[in-house]
């Protein structure tokens, strides 16, 4: 078993984990507009994943002095990092699940 390929999908693999990151491949962006940017996800979800993503020094949390205070969220390095594989992984799915499915 590739232990790596494991650890990459607890993390990647987890419910909402794809979208905020998709999401901020375009850049920066403030709590509000990444929760309106991903329908279904609860605040307190979409707060959970990215204090998990920060944690996995994925995203990095920038308090803008207000007012009002406002905090956005951008991919750090490593989460950048991500980008390539994630358009592979999009691909794929073009490919072969959404052919098949709704």
């Amino acid at each position: 078993m590739d232990r790596a390929i494991t650890r990459a999908f607890e993390l990647l693999g987890k419910r909402w984990t794809g979208p905020i990151v998709s999401v901020l491949t375009a850049g920066p962006a403030y709590f509000a507009d990444l929760h309106g940017a991903i329908p279904g996800i609860s605040e307190r979800m979409l707060s959970n994943r990215l204090a998990e993503l920060g944690a996995r020094e994925l995203v990095a949390r920038e308090v803008d002095e207000g007012p009002p205070v406002r905090v956005s969220y951008r991919l750090t390095s490593a989460g950048t990092a991500l980008e390539p594989a994630l358009r592979v992984l999009s691909q794929w799915s073009e490919t072969y699940l959404l052919a098949d499915g709704p």
